[in-house]
């Protein structure tokens, strides 16, 4: 059975840095695309980034592109999201979720529909 989980949330403040880790469990990472999203209270869920296929290939939604990275650790059958220079607008429920491998899937486009495990979410708070 395929089981994501996230860990790593907390509260932090502005300008600050934060690393999410989502554990997959049941299968093998890297035959799997990873997704991060993130919902804001009264907001709608928002794909914030991806990593598919055996390099892999990484997406970033353009509010986090160029301050979150993401990484696959093999070894460890994780991956990782390296949040930096955060902002309150950031604060959210953080979830990872994994989508089996299929040809002509748009991983850019964050189509939540693409994934059918989903953690249970880890706060981000960033906040003075």
């Amino acid at each position: 059975q395929l089981l994501v989980e996230e860990s790593g949330g907390g509260l932090v403040q502005p300008g600050g840095s934060l690393r999410l880790a989502c554990k997959v469990s049941g299968v093998n990472v890297e035959d799997y695309a990873i997704g991060w999203f993130r919902q804001a209270p009264g907001k709608k869920l928002e794909g914030v980034a991806s990593l598919s296929g055996p390099r892999p290939t990484l997406n970033y939604a353009v509010p986090v592109k160029g301050r979150f990275t993401s990484d696959r650790d093999s070894a460890k059958n994780s991956v990782q999201l390296q949040m930096e220079d955060l902002k309150p607008e950031d604060t959210g429920l953080y979830f990872c979720a994994a989508g089996a491998l299929r040809a002509g899937t748009l991983w850019f486009l964050f189509r939540p529909e693409d994934y059918t495990s989903w953690g249970q979410g880890t706060q981000v708070t960033v906040s003075s």
